[in-house]
C-alpha cells in the first residue's frame, strides 16, 4: 500500500471521485500544509491549511501517475486559491507526498503540463505532506451522506478510462 495527499479544491468532490477508483483502498479527507499541527474548518484559513484528500492505494493496481491522470482530470492547474465556485487560501491545489519517491513522478506531470501551457503557469504545489490535520466526523464520506450535496467535480469523470 501506498499513500498520496491531493488537494484540489472542496475535498467533498475530490474525496468522492478518488474513492471510485478500482485500486484506491481508503480515502479521508483533512487539511495539509498549514502554518500548525492544528487546525479545524473553522481555522483552516487562519492556519493557512488546504483541505485535502488522504488517498492510500494499491500501486499493483493503480499507478502514481494514473492517479495523478485523474487529479488533473478534475483540478484547473492553472488556477490561483481557486477550484469551481471554492475561493480562498484553502482552495489551493497541491500534491503531497509521503514518499521521496514520488516528487521526481509528479514533477515530470508538472513539468509536461507547465510546456503545454506556454506562457499560463501552473499554481499547483509539490511538497512533502505536513501538518496533516484529519477533518471532522461530519465531512467525511460528505457526499455518500448527503447525496445532493455540493460537489464542484463531475463525479461520473471516474467511470471513464482515462
Amino acid at each position: 500500500m501506498k499513500e498520496i495527499y491531493l488537494a484540489g479544491g472542496c475535498f467533498w468532490g475530490v474525496d468522492g471521485y478518488f474513492e471510485q477508483l478500482d485500486g484506491v483502498l481508503e480515502t479521508s479527507v483533512g487539511y495539509a500544509n498549514g502554518k500548525f499541527g492544528l487546525t479545524t474548518y473553522e481555522m483552516v484559513k487562519l492556519t493557512d491549511h488546504t483541505e485535502t484528500v488522504h488517498i492510500k492505494y494499491n500501486p499493483e493496481k493503480i499507478s502514481l501517475t494514473d492517479l495523478l491522470k485523474h487529479y488533473f482530470r478534475i483540478i484547473d492547474p492553472f488556477s490561483v486559491n481557486r477550484q469551481g465556485n471554492d475561493i480562498g487560501r484553502q482552495y489551493r491545489t497541491g500534491i503531497y507526498y509521503v514518499d521521496e519517491k514520488d516528487a521526481p513522478v509528479a514533477q515530470a506531470m508538472l513539468d509536461e503540463i507547465q510546456q503545454e501551457a506556454g506562457d499560463r503557469k501552473v499554481a499547483v504545489e509539490l511538497a512533502p505532506v505536513n501538518n496533516y490535520v484529519t477533518a471532522e466526523a461530519y465531512h467525511q464520506d460528505y457526499l455518500k451522506k448527503n447525496p445532493n450535496g455540493y460537489c464542484h467535480i463531475d463525479l461520473s469523470l471516474a467511470q471513464k478510462p482515462l
